[in-house]
């Protein structure tokens, strides 16, 4: 059965951008950027600090972004790094400004070693009354077997193309 998607995705350093693109290559699902209203610092321990103390607050920051009608999709892969365990804060906007009841929610993160830790657990609590699909950690960019490792995962999840 196919499924209309759409990959939903928070990137810093551009590495879940990546993953999106590639998914979204495969899925021929929409994309949507999500961009918070005041941009992170590109400096490294900068920007690690304010997440840090964003999580610790459960800060949800204003969304740039305009969430689309997501009437028509049963399917959102949503995608974002892991940040000190947990999905980054314009991704917990995300899910808390978005009515995902009954959707098929389809997590992705990439990571420098922690894998998903706490990730789908805490997108769980922000959209309950949705169901979690497998999903996939990628370790950075994915290195040069990502179309490969994202197609046997999508082919896992019934949404290859």
């Amino acid at each position: 059965m196919k499924h209309r998607a759409l990959i939903v995705y928070y990137s810093h350093s551009g590495n879940t951008e990546q993953i999106a693109h590639c998914i979204q290559e495969k899925t021929r699902g929409d994309l949507l950027k999500i961009e918070p209203q005041v941009a992170y610092p590109t400096d490294y321990h900068t920007v690690v600090e304010q997440a840090k103390k964003e999580i610790n607050q459960g800060y949800h920051p204003a969304l740039a972004t305009k969430l689309p009608d997501l009437t028509d999709y049963d399917t959102v892969f949503v995608g974002s790094p892991n940040w000190w365990s947990t999905i980054a804060p314009p991704i917990a906007s995300f899910l808390t400004e978005a009515n995902l009841n009954g959707k098929n929610i389809v997590p992705f993160c990439t990571h420098g070693g922690g894998r998903f830790a706490h990730l789908k657990r805490d997108m769980k609590k922000l959209c309950p009354d949705s169901n979690m699909v497998k999903g996939i950690a990628i370790s950075g960019s994915g290195g040069k077997n990502i179309s490969s490792t994202i197609d046997s995962w999508l082919k896992s999840i019934g949404m290859e193309d």
